[in-house]
């Protein structure tokens, strides 16, 4: 008698609780982020921004640690072309969750360094726990960061923070972090998960049009001037008058005050 196979979870999967998918990582103790994660983190990402019952989405690496970052032992075998192929696969896996177009919350226990704390730069949000430990130490690894690091960490905390960190790669506590501009709260460690899911479910039964459209003015303007910023956010705001959620919204604002609405998502 053969005995039943053990199906194993990918390295990141998708979980839904109510509305708010938890993206989490799972390759304990440190979820780093080798070739196998980063597929399943993309995939995982890819099941979140297209499944519509998700309205927002937490970020989690459980309660030891968010991620290490990337296998050094398997980019130590990596040749330069080897890296020339690979390279856009890493950052691709790390720009699906920063395309996810619904409000992303990090929640950061432990370490998130390296790639772990790009993967958590993805986000809109960061909530960290206060023994959490922030840094991109890739230089001291003869390297720089190469899922984004060089390029959202400026646009979050400035370019001068941004390279004394990246520069120096040295690590920074959660309430330097705090301090900096890297992470928007600071709680006790066992209720990381919790504040994370608090600041998801604002959105559960939030306009996911309107949301939808903030993001991707918000984001797209970012990467480029202020006139096409303003252009795209012209495009966006006007487009939100084909649905039902703009009629719903003003509507019950002109009978009976905002915060009123009940939204459709259409």
């Amino acid at each position: 008698m053969t005995s039943p196979s053990v199906v194993e979870r990918p390295s990141a999967w998708l979980d839904i609780e109510g509305a708010v998918g938890v993206l989490r990582l799972g390759r304990p103790p440190l979820n780093v982020l080798d070739r196998a994660a980063q597929s399943a983190l993309r995939s995982a990402a890819e099941e979140a921004a297209a499944d519509e019952r998700v309205r927002a989405v937490v970020l989690y690496g459980g309660p030891r640690a968010f991620s290490a970052g990337a296998d050094i032992k398997e980019m130590a075998a990596m040749t330069h072309a080897d890296m020339v192929r690979h390279a856009a696969v890493l950052q691709g896996a790390f720009d699906a969750v920063a395309a996810i177009p619904k409000p992303v919350v990090a929640a950061v226990n432990g370490a998130a360094l390296g790639g772990g704390c790009e993967l958590a730069l993805t986000a809109d949000a960061r909530i960290c726990g206060s023994e959490a430990v922030l840094g991109l130490p890739e230089v001291l690894l003869g390297v720089i960061p190469g899922a984004g690091g060089t390029q959202r960490l400026p646009r979050l905390i400035g370019p001068a923070r941004a390279k004394e960190l990246i520069f120096t790669g040295r690590r920074v506590g959660a309430d330097e972090a705090l301090r900096l501009g890297l992470v928007d709260q600071v709680v006790p460690p066992g209720e990381v998960l919790e504040a994370a899911l608090r600041w998801a479910r604002r959105f559960e039964e939030g306009p996911a049009l309107a949301l939808r459209a903030a993001k991707a003015a918000i984001d797209g303007g970012l990467a480029t001037d202020l006139g096409a910023g303003l252009a795209m956010e012209r495009s966006v705001f006007a487009a939100l008058f084909a649905t039902e959620d703009r009629l719903t919204g003003m509507r019950q604002f002109a009978a009976e005050g905002p915060g009123h609405a009940t939204f459709s998502g259409r």
